[in-house]
C-alpha cells in the first residue's frame, strides 16, 4: 500500500507555503475510489484558504437566491438555501472529524482560528433580513404548496432555523448575538483542546513490580509496552485513556494507587494550569443563558429541548426525577455490600469512589463466579467484528468487503465497502480502534461525507467512520475487548447504520439529523444483540481454542446482568441532571463552578461514594460536543432502544426479518419526519417506560 502522509506531527506533515498555482485538494473534485477525501495529497495549510473560498461560495449563492426577482418558491429559496453550502459541507467534513481522531497543536490552533469566522459566516446567513423575508413567505404559503411529507420538514426546520438562529431579532440585537455565538465558538473548542491537553499529560510510573499486585497479566503487559513505547524500558505505564485505567482501578490492590490514579481522572481541567476548564464553563453557561434570553426563552434548556421529543426541561426533569429514587436506593444497596466485604478484610476505611470499580469486581466474583478476564478470550476484537457484521448481515443483508487500496486518514484506520445483499453499494465505512496522542477519548460516529441526493437528481451514498479508544493488542495475543469495550462496539456501529442506510434527499435531513433524544435509538439497540445468548453462540468464540462462549458463562453474564447497575444508572443520571442544572439557570449571575456542582449534587441526594459520571471540567458532551441540555438523551433513548428491542423478542426470533424491515424504514429515514411519528411507525405504539427499568433490573 502506498504510503501515506497523515496528520500527525510523527508522520512528518509538510508545513510549505501554498503556491498561487497549486491546486488545493479541497477544492477539486475528490477522483479517489468511492470519491472518499484524498488524504495523503491534503496538508494542513490547505484547509483555511478552503474554507475561505467555499464561504465565499456560498455568499454568493445567498445573494443569487435574495436577488432573484421571481416569488419566492419552495424550490428557488428552499432547495437553493439547502444546496447552497455543499463546498463548505465537503471542507467541514474532512477538517472536524480530523480535529477529533488525528489532531495536532496546528489543527488545533486553525480550529480556534477557523471557530469565530464559521459562526460569523453562518450568523451572515441566519441574520440576512432579505433570505428570512423569501423564507417566511413560503413557509407562510406551505398549505397550498402540495409538499411532500419530506419537503414539509425540511421547510418547516429551515424556517424554525432561521427564527431559531436570531432573524426576527431587532437590528441592535442581533450585534450582541453575533458576539455571543462567536465567543461560544471559541470557548467549546479551547474546552475540548484542554481535555485532551490534560487527558494526554497525565502518567503514572511504576517501577516497583509489587506495585502491580492484583493486576492481569494482559494489564501488565499494556502497561510494559506503553512504558517501553515512552523510552521507558523496565517499568510500567499507566494513563487516563480507558483501557489504561478502567483495569487498574479493577483489580490494583494498591488503594494509595488506585485512589492517584482516579483523583488525576476526575481533577482533569481543574488543576488551575493552562489547561483549566473551570473559567471557560464559567463563561460559556452565562453566554448560552443571554443567547436564549435574547431569542424569548426562560434558560437555554427551554431554548434546546423546545426541538427534542421531550420538548421541555419540566419533562426530562420529571423523567430522571423518576429513574433517580430506584437508582440510588438500589446504588445504596450495593454499596452496603461492598462495605460489608471491606469491614470482613478488616479493611478499615469507608467507601470511597476510587474503591467502587475494585470492589464490585470483588462482589461480582463473590455472587456470580464471575471475573470479566473470564469474558475478554471471548470478546476478541476481530471477533466482535464479525458477530457485528454477521448480526447486520442476518438484520439487513448487510456485506462487508474490506478495502486496500483506499486513502486512509490514518494508518491504523481501516476502511470496508458495505454493500446491500445482491451486491450493490451502500457506503464506505472507515473503523479506527485505537487510543494515541492525537485522538481525544471515548468513541463516536462522524461521516466524511454525508448520504444526499443532489440538486441534479444523483445520489450521493455515505462515507462513515467509526472511532474508538478501545485496547490494544499486547504480547502474543490480540486485542481483547472488556464486555464494555464490545458492546460500545455495536453501540458506535448501530450510529454507524444510521448514515450508512439513509435514504433522504436532503443533505439536512439525513441519517443522524435528528433529535438529540432520538439519535441514540440505532445506537442503543444494537447492545442489546451483544449479550443475547442466542447471538453470542454466534460470534463469542475463545481467541485461541475457537471454542464457543460456554453456557455456564452465559447463564453468569445473564444472572449478572443487572448487577451494578445502580451504580451505572445513578452516576449518568448525576451527570444529566447536573448538565440540567446548568441549563435551566434563569437568572445570570456569577457560577463558582466547583460550589455549583457540588450544590447540585447534595440537592439530589448523590451518595458520598459515587461521583457524577462526567465532573464539570471534562464534561464533553455538554461543554464542547454538542450534548448541552441533551445527557439526558442516552436514558431517554433508552427507554425506547429497550422497548423496540422488545418487539424483537415478541416475535420469538431476534432476527425477525419483518421486525428488522420496519426498524430499517426508521433508520432509513432518519429527519424527515417527526420521532415520535417514526417510532410509532415502527412498533405500533409509544414506548413502553417499564421496559427500561426491567432492563436495568429496577423493578
Amino acid at each position: 500500500m502506498k504510503k501515506l502522509i497523515m496528520f500527525t506531527l510523527s508522520a512528518g506533515l509538510l508545513f510549505s507555503v501554498i503556491s498561487c498555482k497549486e491546486k488545493n485538494p479541497l477544492l477539486e473534485d475528490f477522483k479517489t475510489p468511492f470519491g472518499v477525501p484524498p488524504f495523503e495529497q491534503i496538508r494542513v495549510e490547505h484547509f483555511e484558504p478552503a474554507f475561505i473560498e467555499a464561504m465565499q461560495q456560498q455568499a454568493k449563492a445567498i445573494n443569487a437566491i435574495v436577488s432573484n426577482t421571481e416569488e419566492p418558491t419552495f424550490e428557488n429559496t428552499i432547495v437553493a438555501l439547502e444546496y447552497s453550502g455543499a463546498t463548505l459541507s465537503k471542507v467541514l467534513n474532512v477538517f472536524f472529524p480530523l480535529t477529533s481522531a488525528n489532531t495536532n497543536q496546528e489543527i488545533q490552533a486553525l480550529a480556534q482560528k477557523l471557530a469565530p469566522m464559521l459562526s460569523r459566516h453562518s450568523d451572515d446567513i441566519n441574520l440576512n433580513p432579505d433570505l428570512f423575508k423569501r423564507i417566511k413567505a413560503v413557509y407562510e404559503n406551505k398549505d397550498n404548496l402540495e409538499l411532500t411529507e419530506e419537503q414539509e420538514m425540511l421547510l418547516s426546520k429551515t424556517y424554525k432555523n432561521f427564527v431559531r438562529g436570531g432573524a426576527n431579532l431587532p437590528e441592535e440585537t442581533q450585534a450582541r448575538f453575533r458576539e455571543i455565538n462567536e465567543q461560544l465558538s471559541q470557548l467549546t473548542v479551547q474546552f475540548g483542546d484542554n481535555v485532551l491537553a490534560e487527558t494526554n499529560s497525565y502518567q503514572m510510573v511504576i517501577d516497583n513490580k509489587e506495585d502491580l499486585a492484583g493486576l492481569p497479566d494482559a494489564v501488565i503487559s499494556a502497561a510494559a509496552e506503553a512504558a517501553k513505547n515512552a523510552e521507558m524500558d523496565g517499568k510500567w505505564l499507566f494513563t487516563l485513556h480507558n483501557p489504561s485505567w478502567i483495569p487498574f482501578l479493577q483489580y490494583s490492590e494498591k488503594r494509595e494507587l488506585r485512589e492517584k490514579l482516579f483523583t488525576a481522572y476526575f481533577m482533569r481541567g481543574n488543576n488551575n494550569n493552562d489547561n483549566d476548564n473551570k473559567q471557560i464553563i464559567e463563561q460559556i453557561v452565562p453566554l448560552r443563558l443571554e443567547r436564549a434570553q435574547l431569542l424569548g426563552y426562560p434558560s437555554h434548556s427551554h431554548f434546546i429541548l423546545e426541538e427534542n421529543m421531550a420538548k421541555s426541561p419540566a419533562t426530562v426533569n420529571d423523567f430522571l426525577a423518576s429513574l433517580w429514587e430506584p437508582a440510588v436506593n438500589r446504588a445504596k444497596r450495593e454499596a452496603y455490600d461492598i462495605q460489608k466485604m471491606i469491614d470482613a478484610e478488616k479493611g478499615n476505611f469507608r467507601l470511597q469512589p476510587w474503591d467502587w470499580w475494585y470492589y464490585a469486581e470483588k462482589v461480582r466474583k463473590e455472587k456470580y463466579d464471575l471475573d470479566e478476564n473470564m469474558l475478554k478470550p471471548y470478546f476478541s476484537l476481530e471477533g466482535v467484528k464479525k458477530g457485528i457484521f454477521l448480526l447486520t448481515e442476518k438484520l439487513y443483508g448487510l456485506q462487508y468487503e474490506k478495502i486496500t487500496n483506499i486513502p486512509l486518514y490514518h494508518e491504523e484506520a481501516e476502511a470496508y465497502e458495505v454493500k446491500e445483499a445482491d451486491g450493490s453499494h451502500v457506503g464506505i465505512l472507515y473503523l479506527d480502534f485505537h487510543p494515541r496522542a492525537s485522538k481525544r477519548g471515548g468513541a463516536w460516529m462522524t461521516e466524511y461525507r454525508g448520504q444526499h441526493v443532489t440538486q441534479d437528481g444523483q445520489f450521493v451514498s455515505p462515507v462513515v467512520t467509526l472511532v474508538m479508544n478501545f485496547t490494544r493488542a499486547t504480547g502474543d495475543a490480540p486485542a481483547l475487548l472488556s464486555l464494555d469495550e464490545a458492546q460500545t462496539f455495536f453501540h458506535e456501529f448501530g450510529h454507524g447504520l444510521h448514515g450508512l442506510l439513509a435514504k433522504s434527499t436532503y443533505p439536512s435531513l439525513a441519517g443522524t439529523n435528528v433529535s438529540r433524544d432520538f439519535v441514540e435509538l440505532p445506537s442503543q439497540i444494537m447492545e442489546n444483540w451483544s449479550t443475547d445468548p442466542e447471538f453470542l453462540k454466534m460470534y463469542a468464540f475463545h481467541y485461541e481454542t475457537g471454542e464457543v462462549i460456554p453456557d455456564e458463562l452465559i447463564s453468569k453474564m445473564k444472572e449478572s446482568g443487572s448487577f451494578n447497575q445502580g451504580f451505572g444508572t445513578t452516576e449518568f443520571l448525576a451527570a444529566a441532571i447536573l448538565d440540567m442544572a446548568y441549563h435551566t439557570l434563569e437568572a445570570k449571575s456569577e457560577i463558582d463552578v466547583l460550589a455549583f456542582e457540588k450544590d447540585a449534587m447534595k440537592k439530589i441526594g448523590l451518595i458520598d461514594e459515587i461521583i457524577p459520571r462526567y465532573r464539570s471540567t471534562y464534561f464533553q458532551h455538554i461543554f464542547s460536543g454538542g450534548y448541552s441540555s441533551g445527557y439526558y438523551s442516552y436514558i431517554w433513548s433508552g427507554q425506547l432502544d429497550a422497548d423496540a428491542y422488545e418487539a424483537f423478542k415478541e416475535t420469538g426470533d431476534i432476527f425477525d426479518a419483518e421486525t428488522a424491515k420496519r426498524f430499517r424504514i426508521l433508520l432509513e429515514k432518519g429527519g424527515t419526519k417527526d420521532p415520535a411519528e417514526l417510532y410509532r411507525d415502527f412498533r405500533g405504539a409509544d414506548p413502553n417506560p417499564e421496559a427500561l427499568l426491567r432492563q436495568r433490573g429496577l423493578i
